[in-house]
């Protein structure tokens, strides 16, 4: 019987990527448009990317703290099906978006320790999707993929008004056991399925998607 765990593969760039996440049966592409990741892709390059995915395959646009114009130029070149929102966007900023853009949003969350928690329902009450990740380091230029993992005991059994994903530090070796102890129905990757920085690995693209949902 399938398994009803959703994958998110981010950060992609190539099209044998793409290819490789649609076959491997993952729910969601993640492209990135942040200059300072090794994953960042240009507009046009994202467009061609996700003219390439089939029906049904979430495309979603991955962005830190951008401006509206910077949003006006993603949404207007690339077919999209979610915006991720993973820098300092307020309450009011993910609002705002949702009804400019008129597309689904999630909100990225770092998670350190228990006083990051009330983010998660602030935020709850105005995104559509919450995205719960390991805070980054302090000195750490990415907000995200850096390969960290935070005490996924702090979320265990609770649960939010919308839908929400674990992050950080996922790998197909660690998978399985992140989703048994925090009850995450959707799980996303990008650094725990790559050969090197940008550059996905097939067959470990594949083994995450089967550890997750088995």
């Amino acid at each position: 019987m399938p398994s009803d765990i959703r994958v998110k593969i981010c950060g992609l760039t190539r099209s044998q990527d793409l290819a490789a996440v649609v076959y491997a049966g993952a729910a969601y592409a993640g492209f990135v448009f942040f200059e300072k990741s090794p994953r960042h892709l240009e507009v046009e390059a994202a467009k061609a990317l996700a003219l390439e995915a089939p029906v049904g395959l979430a495309k979603v646009a991955l962005t830190v703290n951008a401006t509206d114009a910077e949003l006006d130029r993603i949404t207007e070149a690339v077919p999209l099906d979610m915006l991720q929102l993973h820098g300092a966007e307020s309450p009011e900023r993910v609002a705002a978006l949702r009804e400019r853009y008129g597309l689904p949003v999630m909100k990225a969350v770092g998670i350190a320790d228990e006083s990051d928690l009330p983010k998660l329902v602030e935020y709850s009450r105005v995104a559509d999707q919450l995205l719960v990740d390991a805070k980054p380091p302090k000195d750490g230029g990415l907000p995200g993929g850096n390969g960290l993992a935070f005490d996924w005991r702090l979320i265990a059994g609770r649960r939010w008004a919308v839908p929400w994903m674990l992050a950080g530090g996922l790998t197909p070796e660690n998978v399985r056991d992140a989703v048994h102890l925090t009850g995450a129905r959707q799980v996303d990757v990008s650094s725990g399925v790559e050969a090197a920085p940008g550059l996905k690995d097939a067959a470990l693209i594949s083994d995450f998607v089967q550890a997750a949902q088995s």
